[in-house]
């Protein structure tokens, strides 16, 4: 038996259930440890069930017997003299296909990589599809604002462009410099050429921030001569949504899944929202660097356009 170590928000979660999905296509039989990375008070919401997804649990014996973890007087000593006999892999690099060759293994990973799921991307599809906005039963002033937002998305040439800021994740220096305000005004213009009329939708966790950073982008886009009707016609297109807290984040993912193309961070959760996108002539932007150590070009996918930090498109993944 397998135990993956289940860990992040919801984009994390997709990825090491997805590499469940795969482990079981392949024979093997897999639990999940929800234990260890949910227990404080801080732990972020695990959220499959969205998708309707019911998992194998471990037990928490099944853990300490793989990581080595009792608080048995005895086995503390023992692992004071002679070290740890834990039986846990932690993945190597954004694609390790050695996680997959274990039957008998505690694995610990982010697993973001289409690569470990490539043959069984159809049942992935599947799996991660959304219920309808009405399956959902929300509250009623959530329901009405998700439903007016959704009735936009699907109104328009949408684009959903995903802004995480901030000091919310661990290690903040792996990722410093890589979604800068230069990606993201060069990833919007690299849209625009495309769709002129494309409207944006901005999703973020920072959204007072953002609303700073929307006023300079529309500043530098107004030119000499525009009429205050076309003035306003372009601040209508960048559309700022701000309804969900954390544990409805997910409506945040259903909602960026519905736009006609995608302008990603270097988050799962924006990856996940751009490949459940089923658009067939979407466009995907996202950042050339996915992290500042370790290579990181297996997380990308088919189609994406990558572009820099200083908004420049440097290659379009073939």
């Amino acid at each position: 038996m397998n135990i993956i170590r289940m860990s992040g928000g919801l984009g994390n979660q997709m990825f090491q259930y997805a590499l469940y999905l795969k482990l079981c296509a392949m024979g093997k039989e897999v639990k999940f440890d929800d234990i260890n990375e949910y227990r404080g008070e801080k732990a972020r919401p695990i959220v499959l069930a969205i998708f309707g997804i019911d998992y194998p649990r471990a037990t928490w014996n099944e853990i300490i017997k793989f990581t080595d973890q009792s608080m048995e007087i005895k086995k503390r000593i023992r692992r004071h003299l002679f070290g740890r006999k834990a039986v846990w892999y932690e993945e190597q690099g954004s694609y390790d296909p050695q996680v997959l060759s274990f039957d008998s293994m505690y694995l610990k990973g982010g697993f973001q990589s289409e690569k470990y799921f490539e043959d069984i991307k159809d049942e992935v599809r599947s799996t991660y599809q959304f219920p309808e906005l009405d399956e959902m039963h929300l509250p009623e002033k959530l329901h009405l604002v998700t439903q007016s937002c959704l009735n936009k998305i699907e109104g328009c040439e949408s684009a959903a462009l995903h802004m995480y800021r901030g000091d919310s994740r661990n290690n903040e220096e792996l990722y410093d410099g890589i979604c800068t305000e230069q990606y993201y005004e060069g990833a919007v213009r690299y849209i625009q050429d495309r769709h002129p009329n494309a409207v944006f939708f901005i999703f973020s966790n920072e959204p007072k921030w953002v609303k700073g950073w929307v006023i300079a982008l529309m500043k530098s886009q107004i030119k000499e001569g525009m009429s205050k009707e076309e003035i306003r016609g372009l601040e209508s297109r960048f559309v700022l949504v701000e309804a969900n807290s954390q544990h409805t984040g997910y409506l945040d993912m259903f909602l960026m899944s519905r736009c006609k193309h995608n302008i990603i961070s270097n988050s799962s959760f924006s990856w996940w929202a751009a490949w459940i996108n089923k658009n067939p002539d979407k466009l995907v932007c996202a950042p050339s660097r996915w992290k500042n150590e370790g290579e990181s070009n297996e997380v990308y996918t088919a189609g994406m356009t990558l572009i820099n930090e200083k908004g420049k498109v440097e290659r379009t993944v073939k």
